[in-house]
């Protein structure tokens, strides 16, 4: 896909320019990482219907029949790498020109790729909960062969520290989600669909709050028209990297 490359130019400018800039990222980040998204009915999502193996009620009825689908997905992450998208980022947050990613992605490749500052929106992968007895511990601790894991403290079958269908968003991320689209003059929206709320919220807030919305996605969302100050089309694997070529070449 060919990138525009003044938009491109645009958006290291609006960085380099920003006084206070984080990103937003979905699942279209990931999935150039081989994770499959929700939406996309790609591999998974064909063998498994998320509302029926993701919804908190789901798991409280059969924990065992879930933990089919989550053994998947972790073996998916487990190997999973940053890519170029991710690396960037962590690039931008190393210059100083990133405050923070907020995610709503799960598995943890933002800070394995180097950033720092990571809201995780809808919670982690990487740690394992029991919703009997609040135990917490990391899914590192367990091999493949522990699936379903259970609790040590009471013998509960642990389910993975995300938000499913049905559940809250953790209180502290969504506040200080929230105070971050606030006081930031700059949002990356990088690979979402912006659909999925309370954190479709997010770039919402910030525009009413004066934030510039720079877009980066394969196609049109529903920000594309009125939220987003612009859109740049394309593979965020691809975009990302040009933009901090572009930014380097802005302060070397």
């Amino acid at each position: 896909m060919i990138v525009d490359q003044s938009l491109i130019e645009q958006a290291a400018q609006d960085i380099v320019n920003s006084k206070k800039s984080i990103a937003f990222t979905g699942s279209g980040i990931s999935e150039e990482s081989g994770i499959p998204t929700f939406r996309g009915g790609q591999g998974l999502w064909e063998k498994y219907d998320p509302m029926e193996y993701a919804h908190i009620q789901s798991f409280i009825k059969n924990p065992e029949k879930v933990w089919e689908m989550l053994a998947e997905m972790a073996e998916i992450i487990s190997k999973a790498k940053p890519n170029p998208a991710h690396i960037a980022l962590a690039e931008l947050e190393n210059m100083g020109l990133l405050e923070a990613v907020i995610t709503q992605n799960v598995d943890g490749l933002h800070q394995m790729a180097g950033n720092k500052h990571v809201v995780e929106f809808h919670g982690s992968n990487q740690w394992l909960v029991c919703i009997k007895c609040g135990f917490r511990t990391e899914i590192k601790n367990y091999s493949p062969n522990d699936f379903p894991p259970k609790c040590e403290r009471c013998l509960s079958i642990l389910k993975p520290d995300v938000v499913f269908f049905g559940e809250a968003i953790p209180y502290n991320a969504q506040v200080k989600s929230m105070y971050l689209a606030k006081v930031s003059d700059l949002v990356l929206v990088i690979g979402t669909s912006a659909v999925v709320y309370p954190a479709a919220q997010i770039p919402i807030t910030a525009k009413e709050y004066g934030a510039k919305i720079i877009e980066i996605n394969k196609e049109k969302t529903s920000l594309s028209d009125g939220i987003a100050s612009y859109s740049i089309e394309g593979p965020a694997g691809e975009v990302m990297p040009h933009i901090v070529e572009a930014v380097r070449r802005l302060i070397s």
